[in-house]
Protein backbone atom coordinates (compact mmCIF):
# COMPACT_ATOMS: atom_id res chain seq x y z
CA UNK A 1 0.00 0.00 0.00
CA UNK A 2 2.85 2.53 0.55
CA UNK A 3 4.60 1.71 -2.27
CA UNK A 4 0.89 2.31 -4.19
CA UNK A 5 0.22 5.50 -2.20
CA UNK A 6 4.04 6.85 -3.39
CA UNK A 7 3.51 6.17 -6.83
CA UNK A 8 0.36 8.14 -7.06
CA UNK A 9 2.47 10.98 -5.95
CA UNK A 10 5.09 11.21 -8.88
CA UNK A 11 3.65 13.47 -11.97
CA UNK A 12 5.67 11.37 -14.30
CA UNK A 13 4.67 8.21 -15.65
CA UNK A 14 6.37 5.00 -14.44
CA UNK A 15 6.90 2.13 -17.21
CA UNK A 16 5.33 -1.39 -15.27
CA UNK A 17 7.97 -3.17 -14.11
CA UNK A 18 8.80 -5.29 -10.86
CA UNK A 19 10.27 -2.91 -8.10
CA UNK A 20 13.53 -2.90 -7.42
CA UNK A 21 14.59 -2.12 -3.29
CA UNK A 22 16.39 1.18 -4.18
CA UNK A 23 12.79 1.81 -6.08
CA UNK A 24 10.75 2.96 -2.68
CA UNK A 25 13.52 4.59 -1.72
CA UNK A 26 14.17 6.71 -4.47
CA UNK A 27 10.02 7.29 -4.43
CA UNK A 28 10.12 7.69 -0.91
CA UNK A 29 12.89 10.88 -1.64
CA UNK A 30 10.71 12.11 -4.71
CA UNK A 31 7.20 12.27 -1.77
CA UNK A 32 9.45 14.48 0.90
CA UNK A 33 10.85 16.54 -1.76
CA UNK A 34 6.68 16.98 -3.11
CA UNK A 35 5.63 17.86 0.16
CA UNK A 36 8.62 20.12 0.62
CA UNK A 37 7.79 22.38 -2.31
CA UNK A 38 3.97 22.36 -1.77
CA UNK A 39 2.88 19.68 -4.16
CA UNK A 40 1.21 16.48 -3.20
CA UNK A 41 -0.65 18.27 -0.48
CA UNK A 42 -4.14 19.97 -0.25
CA UNK A 43 -3.41 23.47 -0.03
CA UNK A 44 -5.96 25.63 0.74
CA UNK A 45 -5.94 29.81 1.57
CA UNK A 46 -8.13 30.68 4.05
CA UNK A 47 -8.03 34.15 2.98
CA UNK A 48 -8.54 35.68 -0.02
CA UNK A 49 -10.49 39.33 -1.48
CA UNK A 50 -12.04 40.11 -4.82
CA UNK A 51 -14.33 42.30 -6.15
CA UNK A 52 -16.46 43.33 -8.85
CA UNK A 53 -15.85 44.52 -11.84
CA UNK A 54 -17.04 47.63 -11.39
CA UNK A 55 -15.17 48.21 -8.04
CA UNK A 56 -12.19 47.64 -9.40
CA UNK A 57 -12.43 49.95 -12.41
CA UNK A 58 -14.09 52.76 -10.52
CA UNK A 59 -12.57 52.61 -7.03
CA UNK A 60 -12.61 55.99 -6.33
CA UNK A 61 -16.81 55.92 -6.40
CA UNK A 62 -16.59 54.25 -3.42
CA UNK A 63 -14.71 56.23 -1.27
CA UNK A 64 -17.69 58.78 -0.33
CA UNK A 65 -18.89 57.45 3.37
CA UNK A 66 -16.11 54.16 3.42
CA UNK A 67 -13.30 55.45 5.38
CA UNK A 68 -11.59 51.77 5.79
CA UNK A 69 -11.96 50.98 2.04
CA UNK A 70 -10.42 54.95 1.51
CA UNK A 71 -7.92 53.80 3.55
CA UNK A 72 -6.70 50.75 2.30
CA UNK A 73 -7.18 51.26 -1.47
CA UNK A 74 -6.83 54.89 -1.92
CA UNK A 75 -3.41 54.23 -3.51
CA UNK A 76 -3.29 52.84 -6.67
CA UNK A 77 -0.28 50.37 -5.44
CA UNK A 78 -3.33 48.36 -3.10
CA UNK A 79 -4.32 45.67 -5.74
CA UNK A 80 -7.57 44.77 -6.29
CA UNK A 81 -8.68 41.45 -8.56
CA UNK A 82 -11.49 39.58 -9.92
CA UNK A 83 -12.11 35.91 -9.25
CA UNK A 84 -10.69 35.14 -12.90
CA UNK A 85 -6.98 36.99 -11.39
CA UNK A 86 -7.27 34.78 -8.19
CA UNK A 87 -7.89 31.44 -10.04
CA UNK A 88 -5.08 32.43 -12.23
CA UNK A 89 -2.35 32.62 -9.18
CA UNK A 90 -3.55 29.92 -7.72
CA UNK A 91 -3.17 27.62 -10.63
CA UNK A 92 0.58 29.46 -10.67
CA UNK A 93 1.31 29.01 -7.15
CA UNK A 94 -0.42 25.24 -6.94
CA UNK A 95 -3.20 25.84 -4.28
CA UNK A 96 -6.23 23.41 -4.65
CA UNK A 97 -9.06 26.09 -3.08
CA UNK A 98 -9.07 29.52 -1.78
CA UNK A 99 -12.06 30.86 0.94
CA UNK A 100 -13.05 34.49 -0.55
CA UNK A 101 -14.84 37.29 0.81
CA UNK A 102 -14.96 41.21 -0.09
CA UNK A 103 -14.44 43.94 1.79
CA UNK A 104 -16.57 45.17 5.03
CA UNK A 105 -18.46 48.04 3.28
CA UNK A 106 -20.86 50.10 5.58
CA UNK A 107 -23.38 50.53 2.93
CA UNK A 108 -25.80 47.57 2.12
CA UNK A 109 -25.83 48.61 -1.76
CA UNK A 110 -22.05 48.06 -1.76
CA UNK A 111 -21.78 44.86 0.68
CA UNK A 112 -24.73 43.03 -1.28
CA UNK A 113 -22.98 44.24 -4.63
CA UNK A 114 -19.76 42.57 -3.45
CA UNK A 115 -21.21 39.70 -1.42
CA UNK A 116 -23.41 38.70 -5.10
CA UNK A 117 -19.52 38.96 -7.10
CA UNK A 118 -18.59 36.70 -4.28
CA UNK A 119 -21.31 33.74 -4.80
CA UNK A 120 -21.16 34.18 -8.21
CA UNK A 121 -17.50 33.16 -8.11
CA UNK A 122 -18.69 30.03 -6.35
CA UNK A 123 -21.42 29.08 -8.82
CA UNK A 124 -18.72 29.66 -11.27
CA UNK A 125 -15.56 27.55 -9.54
CA UNK A 126 -17.38 25.70 -7.26
CA UNK A 127 -14.54 23.07 -6.54
CA UNK A 128 -12.19 26.34 -6.19
CA UNK A 129 -13.67 28.41 -4.35
CA UNK A 130 -15.66 28.36 -1.27
CA UNK A 131 -17.07 32.11 -0.23
CA UNK A 132 -18.13 34.19 2.49
CA UNK A 133 -20.11 37.04 3.15
CA UNK A 134 -18.91 40.11 4.31
CA UNK A 135 -20.03 43.88 5.53
CA UNK A 136 -19.58 45.90 8.42
CA UNK A 137 -21.92 45.40 11.67
CA UNK A 138 -22.54 49.00 11.95
CA UNK A 139 -24.87 48.79 8.28
CA UNK A 140 -28.43 47.96 8.75
CA UNK A 141 -29.63 44.76 8.05
CA UNK A 142 -26.79 42.76 9.13
CA UNK A 143 -28.84 40.08 10.25
CA UNK A 144 -30.75 39.45 7.01
CA UNK A 145 -27.65 39.88 5.16
CA UNK A 146 -26.12 36.95 6.76
CA UNK A 147 -28.99 35.03 6.31
CA UNK A 148 -29.30 35.67 2.57
CA UNK A 149 -25.22 34.89 2.06
CA UNK A 150 -25.79 31.79 3.70
CA UNK A 151 -28.96 30.74 2.04
CA UNK A 152 -26.88 31.59 -1.14
CA UNK A 153 -24.43 29.19 -0.52
CA UNK A 154 -21.54 30.79 0.98
CA UNK A 155 -19.96 28.83 4.11
CA UNK A 156 -19.47 31.13 6.54
CA UNK A 157 -19.21 35.19 7.19
CA UNK A 158 -15.61 37.13 7.17
CA UNK A 159 -13.76 39.07 7.49
CA UNK A 160 -15.67 41.14 10.16
CA UNK A 161 -13.39 43.92 11.04
CA UNK A 162 -13.44 47.01 13.41
CA UNK A 163 -10.80 49.06 11.97
CA UNK A 164 -12.13 52.71 14.51
CA UNK A 165 -13.38 50.95 17.33
CA UNK A 166 -11.79 47.33 18.09
CA UNK A 167 -13.91 45.17 19.50
CA UNK A 168 -15.15 46.55 22.44
CA UNK A 169 -18.73 45.77 23.51
CA UNK A 170 -20.49 47.47 21.61
CA UNK A 171 -18.92 45.63 18.90
CA UNK A 172 -19.59 42.21 20.76
CA UNK A 173 -23.28 43.04 21.00
CA UNK A 174 -23.92 43.41 17.23
CA UNK A 175 -22.02 40.52 16.63
CA UNK A 176 -24.59 38.46 18.15
CA UNK A 177 -26.56 37.97 14.99
CA UNK A 178 -24.17 36.84 12.93
CA UNK A 179 -22.57 34.72 15.38
CA UNK A 180 -25.69 32.60 16.06
CA UNK A 181 -26.85 32.19 12.56
CA UNK A 182 -23.27 30.88 11.96
CA UNK A 183 -23.47 28.85 15.12
CA UNK A 184 -26.43 27.02 14.10
CA UNK A 185 -25.33 26.07 10.49
CA UNK A 186 -21.65 25.35 11.93
CA UNK A 187 -19.74 27.88 9.35
CA UNK A 188 -17.01 29.62 10.34
CA UNK A 189 -16.37 33.43 11.26
CA UNK A 190 -13.31 35.15 10.42
CA UNK A 191 -12.61 38.43 12.33
CA UNK A 192 -9.50 40.38 11.34
CA UNK A 193 -7.23 40.98 14.45
CA UNK A 194 -3.71 42.53 14.57
CA UNK A 195 -0.93 42.75 16.93
CA UNK A 196 -1.85 45.32 19.49
CA UNK A 197 2.43 46.67 19.72
CA UNK A 198 4.75 47.60 17.03
CA UNK A 199 4.41 49.89 14.00
CA UNK A 200 1.33 51.59 12.42
CA UNK A 201 0.05 50.99 9.19
CA UNK A 202 -3.06 51.15 7.07
CA UNK A 203 -5.20 48.42 8.33
CA UNK A 204 -3.87 48.25 12.09
CA UNK A 205 -6.45 48.83 14.48
CA UNK A 206 -6.78 49.67 17.98
CA UNK A 207 -7.89 46.20 19.27
CA UNK A 208 -6.48 44.90 22.21
CA UNK A 209 -5.66 41.58 23.43
CA UNK A 210 -8.37 41.76 26.56
CA UNK A 211 -10.92 42.52 23.36
CA UNK A 212 -9.88 39.49 21.80
CA UNK A 213 -10.10 37.06 24.95
CA UNK A 214 -13.67 38.39 25.33
CA UNK A 215 -14.64 37.83 21.94
CA UNK A 216 -13.73 34.33 22.43
CA UNK A 217 -15.39 33.78 25.89
CA UNK A 218 -18.86 35.33 24.58
CA UNK A 219 -19.27 32.63 21.64
CA UNK A 220 -18.15 29.63 22.73
CA UNK A 221 -20.07 27.91 20.21
CA UNK A 222 -18.14 29.27 17.38
CA UNK A 223 -15.76 28.25 15.26
CA UNK A 224 -13.73 31.47 14.84
CA UNK A 225 -10.75 32.15 12.91
CA UNK A 226 -8.64 35.06 13.96
CA UNK A 227 -6.97 36.51 11.12
CA UNK A 228 -3.25 37.78 11.50
CA UNK A 229 -2.55 34.97 13.94
CA UNK A 230 -4.98 36.70 16.25
CA UNK A 231 -2.03 39.44 17.67
CA UNK A 232 -0.58 36.75 19.09
CA UNK A 233 -3.27 35.86 21.63
CA UNK A 234 -2.31 31.81 21.56
CA UNK A 235 0.59 33.02 24.25
CA UNK A 236 -1.74 33.19 27.11
CA UNK A 237 -2.93 29.02 26.33
CA UNK A 238 0.35 29.03 28.84
CA UNK A 239 -2.02 30.13 31.51
CA UNK A 240 -2.65 27.45 33.78
CA UNK A 241 -6.22 28.55 34.60
CA UNK A 242 -9.05 29.28 32.21
CA UNK A 243 -7.38 30.84 29.12
CA UNK A 244 -6.81 27.46 27.16
CA UNK A 245 -10.67 26.30 27.56
CA UNK A 246 -11.53 29.96 26.47
CA UNK A 247 -9.34 29.88 23.66
CA UNK A 248 -9.84 26.24 22.73
CA UNK A 249 -12.07 27.00 19.34
CA UNK A 250 -9.79 29.57 18.20
CA UNK A 251 -8.13 29.07 14.74
CA UNK A 252 -5.37 31.58 13.27
CA UNK A 253 -5.02 32.17 9.86
CA UNK A 254 -1.60 33.04 8.22
CA UNK A 255 -2.40 36.62 6.44
CA UNK A 256 0.34 38.76 6.00
CA UNK A 257 2.81 37.10 7.71
CA UNK A 258 5.75 37.55 5.48
CA UNK A 259 5.59 41.31 6.16
CA UNK A 260 5.25 40.99 10.16
CA UNK A 261 7.05 38.31 11.36
CA UNK A 262 9.38 36.41 11.63
CA UNK A 263 9.57 32.62 10.23
CA UNK A 264 9.75 31.15 13.22
CA UNK A 265 6.26 32.33 14.46
CA UNK A 266 5.60 29.25 13.05
CA UNK A 267 7.00 26.73 15.53
CA UNK A 268 5.91 29.08 18.05
CA UNK A 269 2.53 28.90 17.42
CA UNK A 270 2.75 25.15 16.52
CA UNK A 271 4.08 25.04 20.35
CA UNK A 272 1.77 27.80 21.96
CA UNK A 273 -1.75 27.39 19.99
CA UNK A 274 -1.90 23.65 19.09
CA UNK A 275 -1.08 21.57 15.29
CA UNK A 276 -4.69 21.73 14.78
CA UNK A 277 -5.37 25.22 14.74
CA UNK A 278 -2.96 27.30 12.18
CA UNK A 279 -4.67 27.90 8.58
CA UNK A 280 -2.95 28.89 5.73
CA UNK A 281 -4.03 32.41 4.45
CA UNK A 282 -2.24 34.58 2.46
CA UNK A 283 -4.30 37.83 2.27
CA UNK A 284 -3.74 37.70 -1.44
CA UNK A 285 -3.67 39.91 -3.86
CA UNK A 286 -1.73 41.29 -1.22
CA UNK A 287 0.69 38.58 -1.16
CA UNK A 288 0.97 35.32 -3.60
CA UNK A 289 0.59 32.31 -1.74
CA UNK A 290 4.17 31.22 -2.90
CA UNK A 291 5.50 33.94 -0.95
CA UNK A 292 4.65 31.70 2.56
CA UNK A 293 6.32 28.55 0.97
CA UNK A 294 9.67 30.04 1.43
CA UNK A 295 8.85 30.81 5.04
CA UNK A 296 7.66 27.62 5.73
CA UNK A 297 10.57 25.76 3.96
CA UNK A 298 13.18 27.53 6.66
CA UNK A 299 10.57 27.31 9.77
CA UNK A 300 11.79 24.29 10.89
CA UNK A 301 8.89 22.50 11.29
CA UNK A 302 7.48 18.85 10.18
CA UNK A 303 6.45 17.78 6.63
CA UNK A 304 3.01 16.51 8.50
CA UNK A 305 2.69 20.03 10.11
CA UNK A 306 3.63 22.27 6.85
CA UNK A 307 0.78 19.89 4.84
CA UNK A 308 -1.66 20.71 8.09
CA UNK A 309 -1.17 24.01 7.77
CA UNK A 310 -1.38 24.50 3.95
CA UNK A 311 -4.74 22.62 3.57
CA UNK A 312 -5.79 20.03 6.24
CA UNK A 313 -6.61 21.74 9.22
CA UNK A 314 -8.51 23.91 6.86
CA UNK A 315 -10.42 20.83 5.56
CA UNK A 316 -11.39 19.39 8.85
CA UNK A 317 -12.56 22.95 10.10
CA UNK A 318 -14.79 23.62 6.60
CA UNK A 319 -16.23 19.76 6.70
CA UNK A 320 -16.67 20.28 10.40
CA UNK A 321 -14.51 17.97 12.05
CA UNK A 322 -12.94 20.26 14.81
Amino acid sequence: MEIIALVAMQKASLKIRRFQPHDVTCLKTAFRQTLRHGEGVMVIDFHTHIFPADMIENRERFFHDEPAFKLLYDSPKSKMVGADDLIRIMDEDRVDQSVVFGFPWVHSDYYKMNNDCIAEAVARYPDRLIGMGCFDLSGSGVEKETERCLDAGLRGIGELAFYESGIDGEALKKMEPVMRLCAEKGFPVLIHTNEPVGHMYPGKTPITMAQIYNLAAAYPDNRIVLAHWGGGIFFFNLLKKEAREVLKNIYYDTAASPYLYDPSDYKAALSLAGEGKILFGSDYPLIKPSRYYKDLDTAGISPEDRAAILGGNAERLLSGSW
